[in-house]
């Protein structure tokens, strides 16, 4: 059998891209420092190598808002309202609060170790970070509502334009279970197209991406010239703060969930951690979701007919590991760049992780792309040569690692709330947890 022939980049493309950003990174961070020691040789390197790192940021900002309306569309146009009865109005209660839980407490343990302080990572002058004015709680949950959808979408709004997908999504969804066939038939219509642009910005996505080892290269080279060695703590201090309140929302909240059910926790890891740990190694809510049904049905005593409904759902919307992510690394970039974030920026991040949740976690890269819609709806927006810039390609760096704790913990929690609806309807198979 004649071999197949490679392409000149196949070398590159042929690496999984995770491991090609951690080497970016690490390649970075070596040059970096070994620039520090030569400071006339910093200056001319930063100036040729800043054009790559501006690209990235560039490409990132390009696929956010139409990622964002697109995904959250297709996502809340996708669950019928036929379905959402009983199960999946507690099935949905349930995601959104251990959301919102998760990305609070994401927050206080970045508050707690504060990951990035005294790190003060500079930008050019010309692109200083501009932190957002703080403005009143009610005046954060009144701006959701846009008087302008159009108007948002052309300025990147996040809050609105996630309002208005959301509603625009839902009201679709009850054009499709219509029972009226002209209009059912033109809401599917609609539907696919709006689910085949948001696969395409997902290939686009997944383009961008291609190119991030090479902007991180460029942008952490310039942080560690500027920085030195003393960039890596913070880094460590982020992944450290990150498990931790992964773990912390595991025992505490799952476990609070489970125990208020009567369910016990040591029962639920004995009868899941195959599907914890195929998640924790793939990476992938979708591609642990076959191991994540069978563990629930076979070792939980769950019917299919519910885990069919709720697990799928979860893997889309339920991303308590991410939300913890961003809770984290907003912290670390506010701290890192001199913006530490005030309660109302905090406030905000809450509301549109949890908002966001819906119909982003199937998004390639989906961490990353969420902590941009986050910073953006802060006042702490992603510019090319600029702090926030900078410091968050050092979370990239770091993000393989990041991502396995955030699917342990999303997958984990699918078959947490799976399990106490099951219980609550009383459909649960009592003998597989005695």
């Amino acid at each position: 059998m004649a071999e197949k022939k490679k392409g000149l980049f196949s070398w590159y493309f042929g690496t999984n891209l995770l491991v090609r950003i951690l080497v970016g990174l690490i390649l970075g961070a070596i040059v970096g420092i070994i620039l520090g020691f030569f400071p006339d040789a910093t200056t001319s390197f930063a100036t040729w190598a800043k054009p790559f790192g501006d690209l990235f940021v560039r490409l990132l900002k390009m696929i956010v808002v139409p990622v964002i309306f697109l995904s959250l569309v297709a996502g809340s146009a996708s669950i019928a309202p036929s379905r959402l009865g009983k199960v999946g109005v507690k099935i949905l209660g349930y995601y959104l609060v251990t959301s919102a839980v998760a990305v609070i407490l994401g927050l206080v343990a970045g508050q707690l170790f504060q990951p990035g302080a005294g790190l003060s990572i500079v930008a050019d002058t010309a692109a200083k970070a501009k932190p957002a004015n703080a403005l009143p709680l009610k005046d954060v949950l009144l701006n959701i509502v846009p008087t302008n959808p159009v108007e948002s979408l052309v300025k990147g709004d996040v809050l609105p334009i996630i309002f208005f997908a959301l509603c625009f999504g839902i009201g679709l969804a009850v054009l499709k279970d219509s029972k009226q066939k002209r209009l059912a038939e033109s809401a599917e219509w609609l539907y696919r197209i709006f689910e085949a642009m948001a696969e395409t910005m997902y290939k686009v996505v997944s383009g961008v991406m291609q190119y991030a080892p090479i902007g991180v290269f460029a942008l952490i080279a310039i942080v560690f010239a500027q920085q030195g060695p003393k960039a890596i703590g913070p880094l460590l201090i982020v992944v450290l703060a990150t498990f931790l309140a992964m773990i912390v929302h595991f025992v505490v909240v799952y476990g609070g969930f489970l125990s208020t059910s009567k369910l016990s926790l040591f029962k639920f890891i004995s009868r899941a951690r195959e599907a914890m740990i195929t998640a924790f190694v793939t990476r992938s809510s979708n591609g642990t979701l076959p191991v994540t049904m069978r563990n629930t049905e076979e070792n939980m005593g769950v019917p299919r007919a519910i885990g069919a409904f709720t697990l799928p759902l979860g893997a889309t919307i339920n991303m308590d590991g991410t939300a913890i992510y961003l809770g984290v690394c907003a912290s670390f970039i506010g701290f890192a760049t001199g913006n530490p974030l005030s309660f109302a920026q905090m406030a905000t991040i809450v509301l549109t992780a949890t908002l966001a949740s819906i119909g982003t976690a199937g998004v390639p890269g989906a961490g990353a792309i969420m902590l941009l819609m986050v910073l953006e709806s802060i006042g702490l927006g992603v510019t090319e040569g600029s702090a926030i810039a900078a410091a968050y390609a050092m979370i990239l760096g770091i993000d393989a690692l990041l991502d396995m704790g955030r699917t342990w913990l999303n997958v984990s929690g699918d078959m947490v709330g799976t399990a106490i609806v099951a219980k609550s309807e009383k459909e649960l198979d009592q003998s597989k947890w005695d």
